[in-house]
């Protein structure tokens, strides 16, 4: 489980780099703070020395002085040293916050899928608290305190050599044990971060899920589910606890040891005259003082393990790429797509969900081939599973199909830019995704450019304009995730909005119309006509009336094409199988 050093380096390097200025600073105070540690036990050791030799003496007073100025001083740096490291932390926690979440909405639409929200704020949020003092104060905390061992080593060779080499073993047998130990807590910590993370996703899911819930009387098999992950987590938690009490019970007793050793050692050489009263107050005092280096950095290495459990699952995240990936266009890429409507070609286009070196039989569209002229629209039948949803995802490059070839006004897909596709094509569903932001940026998805006026007039259109005046706040008011004070059929009217603003080439509706009461589709009838018109259209439907105003018919079955060709040609062969779902006055399926 343990990962090689410099993958510490990096990321420390990554994230410590942009803050030079922070980091020379806490250096200093860590450091300046360690070497007055060495210093203050020099001013009581000759403070010792001199009661005993000249009883009172007005060095003394001196020596308390400075004393207490060197123990201010050092506080001093304490406290500039903890500002620092928490600036630094958070400064550097933040940056792979940003990250993460940016590398997170790369991701695929399949990777999304696989991993609920809790999840991925468990990771995001969760993971990058847990390396806050690994950012701060881990290895300037780890080679300051060497130092100070090191540092006090020396100190007791030059008081008394025989001192300095049996304090010199016992700290190097220490903290040997201790490095020998601090691997052991590393897989139960990892365990407990990917149990957190389900826990948190679990939560998530099901709280956003209260009112179907309830409905349907789930609410005892939630309880139930949440304390199965409850009674899995509590172990987990208590096993990566003891592993990490290992060390910490085993440096008190490498302490307790080193305190006896101090006070035998001291004894011996008092007694025989080798050191002064004050020398053997140094020596306890020096052993004590041990304690602080190698109890910090076994702190730090404890600190570590779950750090590293917290690293691995930030690095698989990381290391996770899209499979759609924006950078890599092929030889000629890079070709933003004509001004104004867009045709469509779908040339033996196959693709699975679950892609493997050999297409399945099953896949969810198998070897797809049709042509859309430009300006015209496509109505997209069959039952649910069928692959008419699949066709919108390809066309917004939400995945790619393993197999064939897609384009749009002639230019192939993986040639375009994501930023322009998705501007150039438009996509309203049935499920409407509110964000808890105002009115203006719901509608215009925080594109700054947009006019008011020009907002406005869409609203007008499509008779929003009696609740926008009625908002407090107009277009600044703030709407509520999920509802926002809106009726389904208004929110729908807000996805439609969305669209008018964006005035795209391709238009896809997905459903869209299934959410609204009679009323309110009669009301939009005209707007949708207005939006198709001069641009080519994708209505995906399972009502027959929702297909009347298209050009060609699409009839998939399995994901392949059972039927494609004109509407009216359609309709007007009786063996056509579109024919028969007029006579029938229904289409079956809604997937």
């Amino acid at each position: 489980m343990n990962i090689p050093l410099n993958q510490y380096r990096h990321l420390l390097a990554d994230y410590l780099k942009p803050q030079k200025g922070r980091v020379a600073g806490l250096t200093i105070a860590l450091l300046g703070s360690i070497g007055l540690q060495l210093v203050n036990p020099q001013i009581l050791g000759y403070f010792i020395d001199t009661v005993v030799t000249q009883g009172a003496s007005p060095t003394l007073v001196n020596a308390a002085i400075l004393f207490i100025l060197v123990a201010l001083v050092t506080q001093v740096f304490a406290v500039i040293a903890t500002y620092l490291g928490e600036n630094v932390a958070w400064t550097a926690t933040n940056a792979l916050r940003l990250d993460l979440l940016e590398h997170c909405l790369k991701l695929d639409l399949s990777f999304h899928t696989s991993h609920t929200p809790g999840e991925l704020v468990e990771r995001v949020d969760g993971d990058v608290n847990t390396l806050s003092r690994f950012f701060a104060r881990f290895t300037l905390e780890v080679l300051g305190n060497l130092l100070l061992l090191v540092g006090i080593l020396v100190v007791l060779f030059f008081k008394d050599w025989r001192a300095g080499l049996c304090l010199s073993l016992f700290a190097l047998t220490a903290l040997g044990i201790l490095l020998r130990l601090r691997g052991y807590a590393i897989a139960p910590w990892a365990t407990y971060r990917q149990i957190s993370a389900e826990f948190f996703g679990f939560l998530g899911e099901h709280l956003a899920g209260t009112e179907d819930l309830r409905a349907n009387g789930a609410i005892s098999y939630v309880m139930h589910r949440f304390h199965q992950i409850l009674q899995r987590w509590l172990p987990v938690f208590h096993q990566a606890r003891l592993t990490s009490t290992i060390l910490w019970g085993t440096s008190i007793g490498l302490f307790s040891l080193g305190n006896g050793i101090a006070l035998a050692l001291g004894a011996y050489l008092w007694h025989q005259n080798a050191i002064t009263l004050g020398t053997v107050y140094l020596i306890f005092y020096y052993t004590n003082l041990l304690k602080q280096p190698i109890e910090r950095i076994r702190e730090e290495l404890e600190n570590l393990q779950q750090a590293e459990a917290s690293i691995l699952r930030i690095q698989d995240l990381l290391h996770l790429q899209p499979l759609v990936d924006d950078s890599q266009r092929p030889v000629g890429g890079d070709r933003p797509l004509p001004n104004g409507s867009l045709s469509i070609t779908f040339e033996h286009v196959s693709f699975t969900y679950s892609p493997s070196p050999h297409l399945p039989s099953q896949a969810q569209l198998q070897d797809l081939s049709f042509h859309l002229p430009a300006g015209q629209t496509l109505g997209i039948l069959g039952r649910t599973g069928s692959g008419k949803t699949t066709i919108a995802r390809l066309l917004l490059r939400l995945y790619d199909p393993q197999l064939g070839t897609i384009c749009l006004g002639g230019i192939p897909l993986p040639q375009t830019p994501l930023p322009h596709l998705c501007q150039r094509v438009g996509l309203v569903t049935q499920d409407v995704q509110l964000f808890q932001t105002t009115v203006r940026n719901n509608l215009t998805f925080f594109d700054t450019r947009m006019s008011d006026q020009r907002i406005l007039e869409v609203l007008e259109l499509l008779g929003l304009a009696p609740w926008l005046n009625a908002l407090p706040a107009g277009l600044d008011t703030p709407l509520q995730p999920d509802s926002g004070g809106l009726s389904a059929g208004q929110a729908q009217l807000l996805a439609f909005a969305r669209i008018f603003l964006k005035e795209p080439g391709l238009v896809i509706l997905d459903e869209a119309s299934s959410r609204l009461d009679p009323a309110t589709e009669t009301l939009i009838e005209q707007a949708v006509d207005n939006l198709l018109a001069g641009r080519t259209g994708v209505i995906i439907a399972h009502r027959l009336a929702t297909v009347q105003r298209v050009d060609q018919i699409l009839i998939l079955d399995q994901g392949q094409i059972v039927e494609y060709g004109p509407r009216k040609t359609l309709a007007n062969q009786p063996e056509s199988r579109f024919a028969r779902l007029v006579q029938q006055g229904l289409v079956d399926g809604d997937g």
